[in-house]
Order: structure tokens, then sequence, then C-alpha cells
């Protein structure tokens, strides 16, 4: 099975008190150029979240997005600076001495001056954090496989129904082409026979020029080869995988096949069918740079 470069693909789970989305997009590109969007804090995981795409994915420009949301108290640890908490103590109690007040020292009143408690984040496994990560990351992974899957053997049937159409007027050309030559031949023997009149035409000079042109015109090896280079296009989507660029390259052995016969024909009617091929490896070509 083909893919298409273009996807998208979501991955969401709640694990280990985080709420952790992992998005993955990507659109076409020549190689893999993976970029890893996430917060600051987890930025120890990105090396291996990108090694994990690059074991997905073959090329492409792909943007993988990382949202994590803390859901759990046990994240928060609470603890009390106590020099602070004493310092404001003995500072309350000797107002009370001093102005002859009346004590009303509690904890919430303590509690709520400055720097009394300090409110900091537990410290994170980050085995444990970074293992999440690519769980979630798999799950988009598949998400975005799945619709790269879709697309590609959309693009599959559209490339191989134009194959089907290259062949077809491949052998219309393959059909027309010896016409071509007995054509040109009668023209020359009308031509001779007007220029010399009554005079016997020289049988083996007509052979000669018929086979000189036949030579300059015949396309049997052109054709032959185009249609090894649709079976060979047919087998590689058959065998799937990450095959756009061998397609790549092989397409311009299409186009090198198809520009030749064209430079060799000078029948109108084969000229209209080459146009008609190239026409159509021209769309093959748009098509196979959407695919890995």
């Amino acid at each position: 099975m083909v893919k298409s470069m273009t996807g998208y693909g979501r991955g969401e789970s709640s694990l280990h008190g985080r709420n952790l989305v992992v998005e993955v997009r990507s659109v076409n590109n020549r190689y893999l150029d993976c970029t890893v969007k996430m917060p600051r804090a987890y930025l120890f995981a990105e090396e291996a979240l990108k090694a994990r795409v690059q074991e997905a994915i073959s090329r492409g420009k792909v943007d993988v997005f990382v949202t994590i949301d803390s859901i759990a108290a046990e994240n928060v640890v609470v603890t009390v600076n106590k020099p602070v908490a004493d310092a404001y103590v003995a500072a309350l109690e000797e107002l009370c001495t001093d102005y002859d007040l009346p004590e009303s020292l509690n904890i919430s009143l303590l509690s709520r001056f400055p720097d009394v408690l300090n409110v900091q984040k537990a410290p994170e496994d980050l085995e444990q954090v970074a293992g999440d990560l690519l769980a979630v990351l798999d799950l988009a992974l598949a998400d975005f496989d799945a619709m790269r899957s879709r697309e590609g053997a959309r693009l599959e049937e559209d490339v191989r129904g134009r194959a089907r159409t290259i062949e077809t007027l491949t052998t219309r050309v393959e059909e027309r082409n010896p016409s071509i030559v007995t054509e040109h031949r009668q023209r020359l023997e009308a031509k001779l026979r007007e220029v010399l009149e009554n005079r016997q035409l020289d049988e083996s000079r007509l052979i000669t020029e018929a086979a000189i042109f036949a030579d300059k015109v015949a396309v049997d090896e052109e054709t032959v080869r185009l249609k090894s280079h649709l079976a060979q296009m047919d087998h590689l989507l058959t065998k799937g995988g990450a095959v756009g660029r061998k397609l790549d390259f092989l397409i311009q052995e299409f186009n090198r096949e198809a520009n030749t016969i064209g430079s060799k024909c000078s029948d109108v009617e084969t000229a209209r069918v080459v146009v008609d091929i190239k026409a159509e490896i021209e769309k093959i070509r748009e098509q196979i740079q959407n695919l890995e």
C-alpha cells in the first residue's frame, strides 16, 4: 500500500495525573523534516519524539504539537517557610506587647502573609513522562497513518487509471507506425514517377529510401521501453511502502520515451496521440509528488 505525504492525526490520553494531547500534521517535502513544538519544561523528551516519528515516516514536512495539562493535586507540593513564619509571629507578638493590643494571631491570618507558604511543582519522573508522551504520540501516528493510507489509495487508483490510458495510447502508436512507412513509400514512388515520367523506376533506390525513412521513424524500441516502465510502475505500486522517490525518477523516463516518439513521428495522427500521452504523464507526475 502506498501512502500520501500529507495527513493529520491526533492522540489524547490522561496518564499519571496529566492530560496529554499530541497532534501530527505533514505536507509534501523532498526529505523528512520534523519539528516538535511543546512546553519548555518537557523539552527533554523532544529527541525521543523525533526518533519515533522517523521510525514511522520516511519523508515530508512533519509538525508535532504537544499539549500537557496537570490534573492531579499531587503534582503540587506546599511547604512552610519556617524562618519567615517565625519572623512574622515574633513581629506580631512584639506589636501586641508594645501597644497593648489583644492577641488575635491565628493560622488563617499567618498563612496570608507573603512567602509564608511555598507552592512548588512536585519532582517528576522524567522517564515516565517521556514514556507517556511516546504512548500518546503512537496514538496520533496511528490516526495520521490511517488518513495517509486512505489518501494514498485514492492517489494510487488515479495513477493506475492514467497508466492504463498511456498503455492504450502507446498501443495505438505501435499499430499506426507500420502504416506510416507504407504511406511514405507510396508517396515517394508517386513523386519519383512524376519526376522521371516514363523512365523506369530504380526499385533498389526506392527500397533504400524507404528503409532509411523507416529507420528514422521507427518507434518500436521507445514503445517497448515505455510499456516496460508502465510494468515497473505497476510493480512499485503493488509493492507499496515509500516509493515516491522511485516513481518520481521513473516518470522522468516516461517523459524521455514520449519525447523521442514525438520527435520521430511526423504523422499528424501519431503526434496527437503523443500529446495525449504526455498530458497523462504530467498528471501522473503531479500525483506522485504527493506520495511518500
